[in-house]
């Protein structure tokens, strides 16, 4: 479940809730009543594993190899609609 963040036009008090996607959204202020905004703030997201670093990043070598391995196989796929059907 989603945690949005609000904050108050009126105080400047600023709070979370927690609300699935179907809950209404808070319009007032839960310590002066005043009208309130909801805030962007940053997220907890967090890039895990392999390919998300430079040091991730393939090589010069490999680069050339997966080239290599799409070209072999366009010309697979080439060759295969080339040849005659049969009955």
């Amino acid at each position: 479940m989603p945690i949005y963040e609000y904050k108050c036009e009126r105080c400047g008090h600023r709070f979370e809730r927690f609300q699935s996607l179907e809950d209404k959204e808070v319009k007032t202020c839960e310590k002066c009543g005043g009208p309130v905004r909801r805030v962007i703030s940053r997220s907890a997201f967090v890039l895990k594993g392999s390919g998300w670093y430079a040091t991730d990043y393939p090589s010069k070598s490999r680069k050339e190899g997966m080239e290599a391995e799409k070209k072999a196989e366009g010309e697979q796929t080439k060759t295969e609609k080339e040849k005659p059907k049969e009955s």
